[in-house]
């Protein structure tokens, strides 16, 4: 029985990883792949369509939202994860409310990688690992490439109600390749916060990928941006 179920996880894997390497791939090319009958790689794609590995279109399979979501969850501490992480510290510091570093998937997602949780007693908690549609989202609005002129979104009720989201674009090559975004329980935010915070976030945004400069005077960021040591006291409440 082991040695089967063992056989079958296999199998499986082999499966998917033909699903992920091809991005999108037939029933007949993935079996002819996985060296299965096309019977046996039609069961378990429908076990990894039913477990959100793999999703089935008109071209045939791709990669599920599952493994996106592994896969940002099993990046939290590469690369752009670590680059972010500073600049991540600092908006906490200077706003306290919770931070995140966002990037696009391949099905019109945006992922959270990463994030700071803010020290309000009320405010937003980890969603890493978690997928936002980019319609109506202020950081899918900065991935799909839609940040104005001043640099930064806002969006007040979008992915959930009486939640305003600030989010700038993270550049490389002039492309988008991630997203900066503060986000705050309405009730303690006005347009001139917003618009204060936005500044904020679009300047931490864009030092992400920059070249390393000086060091910043003591009490200011990289950036340039203030950070102030005190806030105001936290107010009482459960999480958001």
């Amino acid at each position: 029985m082991a040695d089967t179920s063992t056989r079958t996880v296999e199998r499986a894997l082999l499966l998917l990883g033909t699903v992920c390497d091809r991005g999108s791939v037939t029933l007949a090319d993935a079996a002819r792949d996985a060296g299965l009958s096309a019977s046996t790689a039609l069961r378990l794609l429908r076990t990894l369509e039913g477990t959100g590995f793999v999703r089935r279109d008109d071209d045939g399979y791709r990669p599920g939202m599952r493994v996106v979501q592994l896969g940002a969850q099993a990046l939290s501490h590469e690369s752009l994860v670590s680059l972010a992480e500073d600049a991540l510290e600092r908006l906490v510091s200077s706003t306290g409310e919770s931070a995140y570093l966002n990037v696009p998937s391949s099905d019109g997602h945006g992922i959270y990688l990463s994030v700071r949780e803010g020290t309000h007693s009320v405010r937003h908690t980890s969603w890493v690992g978690r997928s936002i549609p980019l319609e109506g989202s202020a950081a899918g609005a900065v991935l799909s490439g839609d940040t104005p002129e001043d640099g930064f979104v806002v969006i007040s009720n979008g992915i959930e109600p009486d939640v305003t989201a600030i989010a700038a674009p993270v550049l490389s090559g002039g492309q988008v390749v991630a997203a900066l975004s503060v986000v705050v329980p309405s009730y303690r935010i006005d347009d001139d916060g917003a618009r204060r915070i936005g500044r904020q976030v679009a300047a931490e945004a864009a030092g992400v990928l920059a070249a390393p400069t000086d060091a910043a005077p003591q009490g200011t960021s990289s950036t340039g941006i203030e950070t102030p040591t005190t806030h105001e006291p936290s107010t009482t409440g459960a999480q958001s």
